[in-house]
């Protein structure tokens, strides 16, 4: 499992205020903001290259369409790296399972589960693993875990059945 992706430092404590597990999810980016300032710094030299080669054969007006490239590819990059900000935590006590979104505007809700009650439903896809999880208690299910990769959602998933399993045998 990332450190980036699934952050679950687990508690032990049994007393009912104490938080029995806790698990920040956020979403993984391969990039880090070193590496995207050398991949623009590529880009912009083969742009400028491929547009001064242009300019000198007399196309110069194509020579913009390079500008703009840069300029879209490092929106994307920002729009991406914005998404990033977006997070998951999910904290269990002896009462209360609660996961909080938050979103990358900033803008957070949270969902409330009583954890002897609650479970977690697992989908699997053979020589892939989990593909969707989702919390379920009461008639009310909550997709969890969306932006993991597999190999997150199994070590998440086995983590989380864990403690819901020790609320309920406590």
């Amino acid at each position: 499992m990332s450190d980036r992706n699934v952050d679950m430092p687990q508690t032990a404590p049994q007393a009912s205020g104490n938080v029995l597990f806790r698990a920040t999810l956020t979403p993984y980016r391969s990039l880090t903001p070193r590496g995207f300032a050398a991949l623009m710094m590529v880009v912009v030299f083969t742009c400028l290259g491929s547009a001064l080669l242009f300019w000198s054969m007399g196309a110069w007006p194509i020579a913009a369409f390079f500008g703009l490239d840069i300029l879209a590819i490092q929106f994307a990059f920002r729009l991406n790296y914005r998404s990033a900000r977006a997070c998951e935590i999910v904290e269990m006590t002896q009462e209360h399972l609660t996961v909080r979104r938050i979103a990358p505007n900033g803008r957070a809700e949270a969902f409330d589960f009583n954890p002897y009650w609650a479970r977690l439903e697992v989908e699997r896809v053979p020589d892939w693993g989990i593909i969707r999880m989702a919390l379920a208690s009461h008639g009310r299910r909550l997709a969890i875990g969306g932006f993991l990769n597999p190999d997150d959602r199994e070590s998440f998933a086995t983590a989380l059945t864990q403690a819901l399993a020790s609320v309920r045998h406590a």
